[in-house]
C-alpha cells in the first residue's frame, strides 16, 4: 500500500501537460534517452550558462506570441496569493524562499502598474490552513509595497489552503463589472493543501466566473495547481532558479487576450485638472486618498493635487478611483503608456553572425561588436533592417517597445501601412513621446 501511495504521489508531481498529453506515457515509462546532454556547462563547470539559454529561449517565444489586433483586457483585476506555509523557509531560494518572493514581488507590482496604469490588484496570503487578505483590491501601487515589505516578519506557519485563497478571490471578484479581466497569480512553495470541501467545485466556479488562475511552483509540479491553471485557463510553470522565476512573473506583465464572449462597453473616465503645486496659489486641502492614514505625514494639508472634474475631490496621485462619485481619474499619459500592449513591436528576424552584412558588425543600440562566443545570433529590423544584439533586442521588445532605428528615420511615417503618430502624438517626427 505504501508503495502505491508513493508511485500516485510521483504521477501527480511529475505528470507534464496533463490537459494535451492525456494519452502519451509517464515519463519513466517511455524509452531511455540522453537528457543530461542537453546540459551545457561553462568554463568553470556550472550550469548558469543553460539556465540562461532556457530563459531567453522562453522570453523569445512570448514576443512571437504577440499579435496585433487582439482584444485585451486592459483593465486588470489581479490578485496575488502568496504562500506563508513553514515550506517558504526552506533556504533553496537564498536567503529564503519567503525574502526572495517578496523581493520579486516587489518588483512585479511596480512594473505592473507602470504598464498597466488603469489595472489594480490586491494581495492574499495563506496560511496555518487559512486565507488572509493582507491588501485590497487598490489602484495603489505604494500600499500594496509596504505590505509587502511587512510580509518579512510574518513567521510562516502551517499549511496552505488552496480552496479558502480562492474563496476569498471569488468573494471579490464576483461583483467586477464585465468588460474588466479577473485574474489570479498563485506563488505556492508547498506541495500539499489543507482544503475543508471539494476543492474541484470552487475551481468549476471560478472557471464559470472567468476568474483565470495562473500558478507558478517552487518546488515541484502538483497536480490540483496544474488541474486549476488548466481549467481556468492560466499559465502554470515550476521555477528553476530565482532569474527564471523573475521572467515567469515578467510574461504575467501584458494583459491577457479578452474572452471571446466577453462584451465592450464605454467607460466613464475623467482627467482631473492640477490644483497647484505646494506654495503656489489654490485653496488649502487633503487629499482623500491619505484620510485613512496613520501619521502626520500621509494627512498633510497643502495646495498641490488633482481635481476631480466631477466633484472636486482632490488627490495626490493618478490613477485613482473617486470616492467621491466613482469616477476613474486617470491622465492622458497613462492612456498612451497602454498602447503598446495594443500594437506591439514586430518581432525581429534572426539571422547567424556570418550573414551579418560588414557595414553592421556592431548593435545599433548599444555599439558592441558583435562576437561569435557573445553572439550566438543577431536580430534585424523588417523595416529599417538594423541589426541588434540578443539583449538589446529583448530590452527594445519588453521595455522600450519602439525600435531605435525606426525613430530615427521618422520619414518612414510618411510610407503606406505606417501609423502616422504613435501614442496620441500628432507629429509624425515623434514616437512615443521622443523627438
Amino acid at each position: 500500500q505504501a508503495y502505491n501511495c508513493l508511485i500516485h504521489f510521483y504521477k501527480r508531481i511529475y505528470n507534464k501537460n496533463m490537459d494535451d498529453d492525456k494519452d502519451k506515457e509517464y515519463r519513466w515509462e517511455t524509452g531511455y534517452e540522453k537528457t543530461w546532454e542537453a546540459i551545457q556547462e561553462d568554463k568553470d563547470g556550472m550550469l548558469e550558462v543553460s539556465v540562461q539559454d532556457i530563459i531567453q529561449k522562453a522570453r523569445r517565444k512570448r514576443l512571437a506570441e504577440r499579435q496585433g489586433k487582439t482584444k485585451l483586457g486592459m483593465m486588470r483585476h489581479l490578485y496575488l496569493i502568496i504562500d506563508m506555509s513553514e515550506c517558504m523557509n526552506n533556504q533553496d531560494l537564498k536567503p529564503t524562499r519567503l525574502h526572495c518572493v517578496l523581493k520579486l514581488v516587489e518588483g512585479f507590482i511596480d512594473e505592473y502598474f507602470y504598464l498597466n496604469p488603469i489595472s489594480q490588484l490586491g494581495i492574499i496570503t495563506t496560511s496555518n490552513k487559512r486565507a488572509e487578505k493582507i491588501s485590497e483590491m487598490t489602484g495603489n501601487p505604494r500600499r500594496h509595497i509596504e505590505v509587502v515589505k511587512g510580509l518579512k516578519n510574518k513567521p510562516c506557519v502551517g499549511e496552505p489552503s488552496l480552496q479558502n485563497s480562492l474563496d476569498l478571490v471569488i468573494q471579490s471578484l464576483r461583483n467586477m463589472p464585465p468588460h474588466a479581466s479577473r485574474e489570479v497569480i498563485v506563488i505556492m512553495g508547498s506541495l500539499t493543501t489543507c482544503d475543508p470541501s471539494d476543492i474541484s467545485k470552487t475551481i468549476a466556479i471560478a472557471s464559470e466566473l472567468k476568474v483565470r488562475c495562473s500558478v507558478i511552483n517552487l518546488s515541484a509540479e502538483v497536480r490540483i495547481y496544474r488541474e486549476l491553471a488548466t481549467n481556468t485557463g492560466g499559465l502554470h510553470n515550476v521555477i528553476l532558479d530565482d532569474l527564471h522565476f523573475k521572467d515567469l512573473l515578467t510574461q504575467h506583465l501584458d494583459p491577457p487576450p479578452s474572452a471571446a464572449a466577453a462584451e465592450s462597453s464605454l467607460i466613464r473616465m475623467g482627467f482631473p485638472s492640477h490644483a497647484g503645486r505646494e506654495g503656489e496659489g489654490g485653496g488649502l486641502g487633503m487629499c482623500l486618498c491619505h484620510l485613512d492614514t496613520s501619521g502626520d505625514e500621509g494627512r498633510k494639508i497643502s495646495t498641490a493635487g488633482y481635481l476631480c472634474p466631477q466633484c472636486s475631490a482632490k488627490y495626490c496621485e493618478l490613477p485613482v478611483e473617486c470616492r467621491g462619485c466613482g469616477l476613474t481619474l486617470v491622465s492622458a499619459p497613462h492612456l498612451a503608456r497602454s498602447y503598446h500592449h495594443l500594437f506591439p513591436l514586430p518581432p525581429f528576424k534572426e539571422l547567424s553572425p556570418d550573414s551579418v552584412p560588414a557595414d553592421q558588425c556592431s548593435c545599433s543600440a548599444c555599439g558592441q561588436n558583435f562576437s561569435g562566443a557573445k553572439d550566438r545570433c543577431v536580430f534585424q529590423c523588417p523595416l529599417c533592417h538594423q541589426m541588434f544584439c540578443t539583449e538589446c533586442d529583448l530590452f527594445v521588445h519588453e521595455t522600450l517597445h519602439t525600435c531605435p532605428g525606426c525613430a530615427a528615420t521618422p520619414a518612414r511615417s510618411s510610407l503606406p501601412n505606417s501609423h502616422p503618430h504613435t501614442n496620441g502624438n500628432g507629429n509624425g517626427a515623434v514616437f512615443n513621446g521622443v523627438g
